[in-house]
């Protein structure tokens, strides 16, 4: 069953974070609409859409890992432990989006390590002729070093399974897909206005946000039930059954 709560924190989380994929991503996807090799705008429309259907694919891959890594975490009784370190690293992106501290810029380095080693794979696929060679560049161009993505990583690992996991990154990716299909097609003008400190401080806002809400139902007085498993959770809502010797005292 979908978590409707849980989807609609991602595509939000995705959506008004566009002003760092703008900024990071805006120029990749301009180079990559450069690089199609089509004379058609609907043929080059189409490879547009499959890069950042790849993209997602990855995206929708991540978060199956972290909500297996998350549901690993609840079955130790430490989902709490989670859920604070998810709310820290939405707290590091609002402060990255405001430009008041950089470091989840160390984050990023240590995907950087990985990253060498799947750059190079997007090269053969180069220029792109068709969607297929798209899809899979833009899943390549899924494992990008990104704050961002790892923040929302974080909180997919509070999710209780894989699939759910899967389900909120695929919604963040979502959620970010209007700005980058805009960017691929008028990348100055988009990435100018994303560059406006007033809306990259609005970003950062909603991120905290997002990291506050996200605390208080950790730790708050009474919310304690936000961190287990649903199958505990049902386990502690089902009516204590009584043998019949009980019920006649």
């Amino acid at each position: 069953m979908f978590d409707v709560a849980a989807l609609t924190t991602g595509l939000l989380l995705g959506f008004f974070s566009s002003t760092h994929c703008l900024g990071m991503c805006g120029g990749i996807m301009g180079a990559l609409t450069m690089a199609i090799d089509s004379p058609s705008k609907l043929r080059s429309g189409a490879i547009v859409l499959c890069y950042n259907m790849g993209r997602l694919a990855s995206y929708t891959f991540l978060g199956a890992l972290a909500g297996a890594f998350g549901e690993t975490v609840y079955a130790l009784g430490a989902a709490t432990v989670l859920r604070v370190i998810a709310a820290a690293l939405l707290f590091a992106m609002a402060l990255y989006l405001a430009g008041w501290w950089r470091g989840l810029l160390k984050l990023e380095a240590i995907g950087q390590r990985l990253w060498r080693h799947i750059q190079p794979l997007g090269r053969a696929l180069m220029p792109v002729r068709g969607p297929m060679p798209a899809l899979a560049l833009g899943a390549l161009w899924g494992w990008l070093p990104c704050g961002l993505v790892y923040s929302a990583l974080g909180y997919a690992m509070t999710q209780p399974s894989a699939s759910a996991g899967a389900f909120f990154m695929l919604a963040f990716g979502l959620g970010t897909l209007p700005a980058l299909l805009l960017a691929a097609f008028a990348t100055g003008r988009v990435r100018g206005w994303a560059q406006k400190r007033s809306l990259r401080l609005t970003g950062a806002l909603l991120l905290a946000i997002f990291a506050a809400w996200t605390l208080y139902g950790t730790l708050a007085p009474g919310h304690g039930h936000h961190g287990h498993h649903p199958a505990q959770q049902q386990s502690t809502d089902e009516p204590q059954q009584h043998s019949p010797h009980q019920q006649h005292h």
